[in-house]
């Protein structure tokens, strides 16, 4: 039971860890990352700034939640959702044969190792099954759901009922 809440806890931390990178790397250089999303060709030229200037906001503030254990289930929807997006997205460039660094984790990931392609989105699915985890099981120990509202984690709930 222990362990499961610890396991959790880890689970929960590398998600907010993963969200935390992606979105500061994308703020500390907004202009590449705005190229790159331009260069995805998907949305109206008059969407891609507000997009490529709210997703590292909105990466950055999911890690953040995350990271203290805020509204988990939510957050892993949120984490979850945008990894489906970004999966939809890199898959249409690489079966149009767009020659593109993804844009992930900003300008941090050497341009040749974060092209779009099977590896890229490989790694976005193993990046994303942490969220998967937290939405079935949102640890909770040491987090402000636990504080604020008395939650339980989740885990540790479930094994000490069987």
């Amino acid at each position: 039971m222990l362990f499961r809440s610890y396991a959790g806890f880890a689970i929960r931390m590398v998600a907010a860890a993963v969200w935390l990178t992606a979105g500061i790397a994308k703020l500390a250089d907004l202009a590449h990352f705005k190229e790159q999303v331009t260069k995805y060709d998907l949305l109206p030229h008059a969407v891609v700034a507000p997009f490529a200037y709210g997703l590292p906001f909105l990466e950055t503030g999911v890690g953040l939640y995350l990271l203290v254990g805020l509204f988990v289930p939510a957050t892993a929807i949120v984490t979850s959702v945008l990894m489906v997006i970004f999966l939809i997205a890199q898959g249409q460039a690489w079966a149009r044969g767009l020659r593109l660094d993804c844009g992930c984790f900003g300008s941090l990931a050497p341009q040749k190792a974060s092209h779009v392609g099977l590896w890229t989105m490989l790694r976005d699915v193993a990046l994303g099954i942490p969220g998967v985890v937290l939405i079935v099981a949102p640890a909770r120990l040491w987090s402000l759901d636990a504080r604020l509202f008395g939650l339980p984690d989740w885990w540790a709930r479930t094994r000490s009922t069987a």
